[in-house]
């Protein structure tokens, strides 16, 4: 796959399964990941990888933070317990925000989300399929302790990886024109 087509032909699948990247594809991915932009090359970001019986405790640690929010719905709750096995891996890439003078806290929080983006990217180029998702428990603060993640530091996404259980139709090319402006 030429570079240009993985940018312009990659889409997000949900429809995941084993196997999951093992391997050089799996080193491939997390190297990927440590290639994006850093303005003062401060590496604000980590990567916490699950997969196997750790999805399992993923999925604890979900309902464990809705039910510290008050959120007993059984259907909710459930719902948060099979999210985790949505694929055989989850990379959650968060940050670990740097003090600089020059590059400010949003600025590595989107260098995390161009380490997300970019392993997503080597995802699709190796012939597996990714799904970056967020939601609430992205948010959550008792989410980010189970998961050692400090406080102050954010979750910029969860990476779904695994192999593709269905082909998706392309999606429509989106128009950059309306998004474009040429100062004179």
């Amino acid at each position: 796959m030429e570079s240009i087509e993985l940018l312009l032909k990659r889409q997000s699948n949900p429809a995941l399964a084993a196997p999951a990247p093992v391997g050089e594809q799996f080193t491939n991915i997390l190297k990927a990941g440590m290639r994006v932009p850093d303005h003062a090359g401060l590496v604000p970001w980590h990567f916490t990888i699950v997969q196997g019986e750790a999805l399992a405790t993923l999925a604890n640690i979900y309902v464990d933070a809705m039910k510290a929010k008050g959120i007993t719905d059984e259907l909710k709750l459930q719902k948060a317990s099979k999210m985790p096995f949505r694929a055989p891996m989850i990379i959650v890439i968060s940050t670990r925000y740097q003090t600089h003078e020059k590059v400010p806290l949003k600025e590595q929080l989107i260098s995390a989300g161009c380490a997300a983006h970019a392993m997503q990217m080597a995802c699709y180029a190796q012939g597996f399929g990714a799904m970056w998702r967020t939601g609430d428990l992205a948010f959550d603060d008792n989410v980010k302790a189970a998961l050692n993640i400090d406080i102050e530091n954010d979750i910029a996404g969860f990476l779904y990886i695994g192999t593709p259980t269905k082909v998706l139709p392309s999606k429509a090319e989106k128009s950059f024109e309306p998004h474009v402006t040429f100062l004179s």
